[in-house]
């Protein structure tokens, strides 16, 4: 049986920054490389896109298309923690 479809703002950001979350604990190294190199979206571009259709399958569609939570936890939850990374890019 599929999961409920989440239709609450907040639910939808804690399952996307429960997504990234999981992505940057099991993507580590492929983080510093993207970030160190800046190629952080091309790196984990495979990553991103599974993390984004899972969150995408689980959304009501309208919240789905107004909001922009998976993209907000991508900065938020995977990039400004790993700001102590020595980058050209900040």
């Amino acid at each position: 049986m599929p999961a409920p479809q989440i239709t609450t703002p907040e639910a939808a950001n804690r399952l996307a920054r429960a997504i990234c979350s999981d992505l940057s604990l099991y993507n580590e190294e492929k983080i510093i490389e993207g970030i160190e190199n800046d190629t952080f979206f091309d790196v984990l571009s495979n990553e991103l896109d599974e993390g984004r259709h899972l969150y995408k399958t689980r959304m009501a569609p309208d919240l789905f298309e107004s909001t922009n939570f998976f993209e907000r936890a991508i900065v938020d939850v995977i990039l400004k923690y790993k700001g102590h990374i020595k980058s050209k890019i900040w």
